[in-house]
């Protein structure tokens, strides 16, 4: 699993393990996707998750009760023929994650892969 250069979401990191192994492989998983199609992209902590940036912030992931939920900032604009995305703010998408095999039935990579880099 990756560590991160950034201590405070390294540690972030090592308190889910404690905690949740299963959120802990989820978002590990999530951070593996971004960082092998983005190898540049930044990451720190922010509204009490990883938030991942190229230029801009473009989506982080978060960890909730019951789920990990993979933000994109600009969602509203993300090829989704699926219907897998959620929310219906004005611009941020979702997808909740609540196994590992979510991961690829929900298609993260097909969404981080729409980022728009600018």
């Amino acid at each position: 699993m990756q560590k991160s250069n950034e201590e405070r979401v390294q540690k972030f990191l090592d308190d889910i393990q404690e905690i949740d192994a299963l959120k802990y492989d989820i978002l590990q998983k999530c951070r593996e996707i971004v960082f092998s199609i983005y190898p540049n992209v930044s990451e720190r902590i922010l509204y009490g998750g990883i938030m991942f940036s190229l230029k801009e912030d473009f989506g982080g992931i978060f960890v909730s009760k019951n789920h990990i939920s993979f933000e994109f900032s600009q969602g509203y604009l993300m090829n989704d023929p699926k219907n897998n995305l959620e929310g219906s703010g004005k611009y941020r998408r979702h997808l909740k994650l609540k196994k590992l095999d979510d991961i690829s039935d929900k298609q993260v990579e097909f969404f981080v892969k729409q980022v728009k880099t600018k």
